[in-house]
């Protein structure tokens, strides 16, 4: 089984239109997401894999298909923690997928820690800009 964790907190997945369906990515985490650009036309969800923690590659990849104009549900699949996840949704992804393993070693309460994500924009706080202000 796995756990979605959202901005709310952990939570059942509600993607109902299965994953072997054309309006549906998996994408390993060497994919390249500029050689996407011609197929994004009617995919609705985009899982893409972290086989470790310390592979960085899934966030590069949610970055460019944001920047190319994908718009559906993003998801980050693997092995994220919640260290992670305020970079996971700065650069794209709508949620996390993770094993009922994983959320019982970092419990909700470590990913809802990190939930208000915009807070805590480095870059902003280094321009000196607020909170309110770095979000517009």
């Amino acid at each position: 089984m796995t756990v979605i964790v959202t901005d709310a907190g952990f939570g059942p997945d509600t993607w109902t239109a299965g994953f072997e369906g054309s309006t549906v990515l998996d994408l390993t985490s060497d994919t390249n997401p500029t050689t996407l650009k011609d197929q994004l036309d009617g995919i609705e969800m985009i899982r893409v894999d972290f086989p470790s923690f310390a592979d960085g590659r899934g966030f590069t990849i949610a970055r460019h298909l944001r920047l190319i104009g994908y718009t559906g549900r993003l998801r980050a699949k693997g092995h994220v923690i919640s260290d992670q996840y305020a970079m996971a949704r700065r650069v794209g992804f709508d949620e996390v997928e993770i094993s009922d393993e994983l959320a019982e070693r970092q419990p909700e309460a470590e990913w809802k820690f990190r939930a208000n994500w915009q807070s805590h924009n480095y870059q902003a706080r280094m321009r000196g800009e607020t909170n309110a202000a770095a979000t517009h």
